[in-house]
């Protein structure tokens, strides 16, 4: 909550208009009335960017041991990795929030939005997605289900509305330097970067000028379309 109203202040003080709410992404209803609040304070949407996420906490907790199956594998010797279960140790729980948050999530955004952007014949909904989504790691399937269920339902809601001047399209981050890579050990981060063909995480700026070109009037051309910014991530 502190991130978000600081946000909004820097917005401010940019001359901007902007408010703060904390919103349940996972309920339909809270996605709602954050709608209504936003049009009744800030007039008629134009832009929904559903960027709302968690990350998978379970994969960084077996990650010596992903480092000695991935030894073993170098030196040929397959058959003495050891299984990481990474599967069978997930929770129904842990898969539901994570769908919850990132698919329910997108969807309720996506269906507030276009309550209002359809009387307007006007809009740009941006959905982020991830490169997990499209290159599906081990170690965290509800995840990459989940991201690319968002790319799935981006491309359908597109063809849907690209005739009545709505543009929908999802981005695909790779990994960009925020608070989501903190229970990573540098030793997985180490094995993520080699990669990576800029041999770097990705920076926020870089990525929101990707969203900036999507939001603008120069993707008009682009709809049901998916950005990878990844800096080279090979899977």
């Amino acid at each position: 909550e502190a991130g978000a109203a600081k946000t909004a202040s820097d917005c401010i003080a940019a001359g901007a208009r902007a408010i703060a709410v904390k919103v349940n992404i996972g309920d339909r209803a809270s996605v709602a009335n954050f709608f209504r609040r936003a049009e009744l304070e800030l007039g008629r949407p134009d832009c929904m960017i559903n960027n709302a996420g968690i990350a998978p906490q379970d994969a960084a907790s077996k990650m010596d041991l992903v480092m000695d199956n991935m030894g073993k594998r170098m030196a040929g010797n397959i058959s003495d990795m050891a299984p990481t279960n990474y599967l069978l140790d997930l929770s129904d729980e842990n898969w539901d929030r994570m769908i919850k948050v990132h698919l329910y999530g997108t969807f309720y955004g996506c269906k507030a939005a276009l309550k209002h952007m359809q009387p307007q014949r006007s809009g740009r909904i941006i959905n982020i997605s991830s490169v997990l989504g499209l290159y599906p790691a081990a170690g965290a399937p509800h995840y990459s289900v989940a991201k690319a269920g968002i790319i799935t339902l981006t491309k359908s809601v597109a063809a849907e509305v690209a005739a009545l001047g709505i543009n929908v399209n999802a981005v695909c981050p790779g990994y960009i330097r925020t608070p989501l890579l903190t229970p990573f050990s540098e030793t997985m981060m180490a094995g993520i970067t080699m990669r990576i063909g800029k041999g770097r995480l990705g920076e926020p700026e870089e990525l929101a000028e990707m969203i900036r070109f999507l939001a603008g009037p120069e993707s008009e051309y682009c709809t049901g379309d998916v950005f990878s910014v990844s800096g080279g991530y090979t899977g």
